[in-house]
Order: C-alpha cells, then sequence, then structure tokens
C-alpha cells in the first residue's frame, strides 16, 4: 500500500516596525542605505553603563499589530534576556520578551487549499530588537568562501514584532498565502512597509511530514527565503526532499537548512539536534510593562479598515466583481485611489476597469507608485465621465490616457493635443465614413443584413472601425444609430 504524507508548517515571521527611532534608543531607523556604523550609540552597541529606555511607539504597533489578529492583549509583560554570542550581537544578548508575550493566542484567516477560508492559529506576537548586519567580503561577491567579514550595527536595535504561527498550514501554497496576508495586513496598519526583498519581513518555516504508517519526520527550519516565491519554492523542495527521504525508510536529521535559490535547494546550516540553551531571565534594566484599558481602546479606537471589511465593503458598496475588489484592495494606497476616482464621479465598475489596466500599466512603465500617480483620480474621473457622457469614445479615451501619464497636460490639453473636438464627426462625414467602410468589409455587411447569428458581434466589429476613422470624434450613440440606418437599406 502506497505511502500518504501529510505536510505541516509553522511559520516565524519577524516584521521590522517602522518607527522613526530604534526600540531602546534615540538611534534612527533609517540604515539602508546609510553609512555603516552612522546609526549606533552606547545603548545599541551595548556601552558599559548605557541603559535602555523603552519607545513608545513600538508598543502602540504592537498592540495595533496583535488586536488586527485577533490577539489577546497581555496588559502585564516585562522584556526578558536572550543570552548568547555572534558577531552582530555586541551586548552577547538579546532584549526580547520570552516569558510573556505582548499578544498571544489570537489567528489569521486566508484561502486554504480547498478555496476555502482558513483560519491560522498565531500562538504569540512579542516585541524585540533587531541584530546588527553581517557583511561578507570575497574576490567573487558571494557569501560563501568569503575571505573576512564586516558588521554593520546600524540595524541593531531596529524593533522587530515577531509573529509566530501554530503548525496549521498544511502546504506552501498556504504558507505563501499566509505570508502574504501578513504583509497586507501590517501594510494596511502602517507599521510596516513589509518589504520582503529589503529584509523588513523576514520569514523562518518550521516543516514536517506525517507518514500514514503513524511516523512522523523530525522538523527542519529553512531559512533564507527573501521573496513569496522563494517560501514557496523552497518549501515545495524541502516536502519532496523529505518526503523521499521517509518513503526510503531514512531518518530526517532535525537541522536548519538554508534556501539557495539559485540552484533551487536547501543546504544545511547547523544541526538542532540538541536544543540551545539561552539562558533566559528578567531585563533587570527595564520595568515590567503594564498597559491599562483605556490605552488599549483608545489604539482599537484609532485601528484603520482592515484588508477583510475593505473587501467586504467594495463588493457590497461598488458591486465589483471578487476579482476586482482583490486587485483594487491588495493596499491601502490603491483602494483610495480608487475610491478617490469613484468620489470625483467615476461610475463604480468603470472606475475598476481604468484603475485595474490602463492605470496599473503606466505605473509599471514608468516604475512608479500610487502614491506618485502620474494621472490624479480627479482627472481620470473626468476622463470616465466623457466618455460615458458620449462626448469622446473609449478609444480616443486611451490616447488621452496615455498623453496624460507621459506629460504633465490637464484633461483638456491632453484633448486637444490628440486632436479631438468631442463630437465634432457627425451627419454627413459620418455618413461617408460609415459607407467607405461598408465598402471595404462588404462580407461583414452581408453576415448583418442577412440575419445570422453572430450579427451583434459583426456590427460592433463595424463601429469600431468607424470610430477609428473618426480618430474617436463621433459620438458612440450616433455612430450605432447611423450605422443601423445605413444597414437598413438594401
Amino acid at each position: 500500500m502506497a505511502l500518504e504524507f501529510t505536510t505541516v508548517i509553522g511559520l516565524e515571521i519577524h516584521i521590522q516596525l517602522n518607527t522613526k527611532t530604534k526600540i531602546f534608543c534615540s538611534c534612527s531607523t533609517d540604515y539602508i542605505g546609510a553609512t555603516p556604523n552612522s546609526h549606533v550609540c552606547p545603548v545599541c552597541t551595548g556601552q558599559p553603563g548605557a541603559l535602555p529606555v523603552l519607545n513608545g511607539k513600538v508598543v502602540e504597533f504592537g498592540v495595533r499589530g496583535g488586536l488586527a489578529l485577533h490577539c489577546k492583549i497581555n496588559k502585564l509583560t516585562r522584556f526578558d534576556r536572550k543570552n548568547y554570542f555572534y558577531a552582530d550581537l555586541p551586548k552577547a544578548y538579546q532584549i526580547t520578551e520570552y516569558y510573556v508575550p505582548l499578544a498571544e493566542n489570537g489567528y489569521l484567516t486566508i484561502t486554504g487549499d480547498d478555496g476555502q477560508p482558513r483560519r491560522i492559529g498565531i500562538t504569540r506576537l512579542h516585541l524585540e530588537e533587531d541584530a546588527g548586519k553581517l557583511v561578507h567580503v570575497a574576490s567573487d561577491g558571494r557569501i560563501v568562501g568569503s575571505s573576512q567579514s564586516f558588521v554593520d550595527y546600524n540595524r541593531g536595535g531596529v524593533p522587530l514584532a515577531e509573529v509566530v504561527s501554530e503548525p496549521d498550514i498544511a502546504s506552501p501554497r498556504e504558507a505563501r498565502e499566509y505570508v502574504s496576508a501578513m504583509r497586507q495586513l501590517v501594510r494596511y496598519l502602517g507599521i510596516s512597509d513589509g518589504d520582503m526583498e529589503k529584509g523588513s519581513m523576514r520569514v523562518d518555516a518550521n516543516i514536517s511530514q506525517k507518514v500514514s504508517d503513524g511516523r512522523w519526520g523530525n522538523r527542519v527550519e529553512v531559512k533564507n527565503m527573501n521573496s513569496l516565491k522563494a517560501l514557496e519554492r523552497a518549501l515545495e523542495y524541502e516536502t519532496l526532499r523529505q518526503r523521499d527521504l521517509l518513503a526510503r525508510g531514512e531518518r530526517i536529521a532535525q537541522e536548519t537548512r538554508n534556501w539557495d535559490d539559485a540552484d533551487g535547494i536547501t543546504t544545511p546550516s547547523r544541526s538542532k539536534e540538541e536544543s540551545n540553551d539561552y539562558r533566559y531571565f528578567p531585563e533587570p534594566d527595564l520595568p515590567p510593562l503594564l498597559l491599562d484599558d483605556e490605552y488599549i481602546e483608545g489604539i482599537k479606537a484609532a485601528m484603520p479598515e482592515l484588508p477583510d471589511a475593505k473587501r467586504e465593503r467594495f463588493l457590497a458598496q461598488y458591486k465589483l466583481p471578487v476579482e476586482d475588489v482583490l486587485v483594487l484592495t491588495e493596499t491601502p494606497e490603491v483602494a483610495a485611489y480608487y475610491e478617490n476616482v469613484v468620489k470625483a464621479g467615476g461610475e463604480p465598475v468603470r472606475s475598476s476597469n481604468w484603475v485595474r489596466t490602463d492605470l496599473m500599466r503606466a505605473l509599471k512603465e514608468r516604475g512608479r507608485e500610487i502614491a506618485d500617480a502620474p494621472v490624479s483620480a480627479e482627472t481620470l474621473a473626468g476622463l470616465i465621465k466623457l466618455v460615458d457622457g458620449k462626448k469622446i469614445s473609449t478609444t480616443a479615451a486611451k490616447d488621452v490616457f496615455e498623453k496624460l501619464a507621459g506629460s504633465e497636460m490637464t484633461l483638456e490639453q491632453a484633448i486637444q493635443a490628440c486632436g479631438i473636438q468631442t463630437g465634432a464627426v457627425g451627419g454627413d462625414r459620418l455618413r461617408e465614413i460609415i459607407a467607405a467602410v461598408a465598402g471595404a468589409n462588404a462580407d461583414v455587411v452581408e453576415v448583418i443584413r442577412s440575419g445570422q447569428d453572430k450579427k451583434d458581434k459583426k456590427l460592433k466589429f463595424l463601429m469600431g472601425l468607424v470610430m477609428k476613422e473618426s480618430r474617436g470624434q463621433a459620438k458612440p450613440d450616433e455612430v450605432l444609430k447611423a450605422l443601423n440606418e445605413f444597414l437598413a437599406k438594401e
């Protein structure tokens, strides 16, 4: 009888909180691209006699995250010392919350492998400080085989919220879905940019296999996954590797493995057969953290609309397809832009089409973010209203949009630059265009006049050609009327 396997995955996500200063000192957190060791002080480099002072904004962001994840907020918590030696940790200990986390026992809802909503349990969310960063130097620029290592402590002391999931994730796809949902959530909350490539959201995965004959494979930790795609690929590889070993009756080593994205494999990093002894004990330089009900309720009252709620509202309020809503609510910035278009008078469904297609394409082509959109929401709404009012055709509007996206023109200037005079082509000139188009497409005219099945499709085809010949300067309703009059004549 063939063996069957069940994949069991739990994730630990380290989220850099986007406060302006570090968790226990006033050094800037804006370390990316900065001169090495330029954002440091006696506190974050562990100098004798330097004492930490807790950044209140970090606590606020942590509570905000815990509430959004439906966690219980612990009103009394404290920080602890995690003791270990490594070059990127100048104090030889990390200040973290080990014994009593800030928040615990929550969940995050994702779409499971069966297409249905599924809750992934959240064990805990705790606050801690980040470590410095090792910079490895080698002749070929690779970390492997490096001849020297330098330490940049600018990142040391940057605030982190570590979110630990229950082992509820059943596949690499679900793991990707979970991390994507977490990234979206922290962006909506405004507590982190969630950029995995920059390291502001780092994921460690614990994966094991349950075999139908009752055996369990040892848990393996996988690191070094800096994108959603890399996460899914790494876990797919590790799933196959572990199942192959178990199918052959071999033992899976309990270890940490690193994902090699170039080669598409995981490689051993260090054994975890014996648990580390970090010798945690309460941080003596920080008092316990006591949060009252008023403080927690104040944060809850100021919470922004979260992704699930926004999706439900968009579906009900704007009557959009689910696929449209998922795109429009991917980030709070895109959702806000869309709603500004609608508020300025854009019809909801057509506004969705323009934002999802033309605007997104323009942003991608120009390498710009929605906050720096080349066409304002108000201008796009004005263009949509011109189309809806039959002032210009959709084809002409596309040309106008491209002109707007590539210049600093107003809507009126862009229309003039495209040589469009709204509704200028009509009467005899329109009939001349229709006659010319019909003459060049006699077979299509015959299909329409004979009343065959494809009549409506062919009529739209002719209408499109007429609008093209008029350079979008004819009113669509007048074109349709004139076309029908022409086709009614034998």
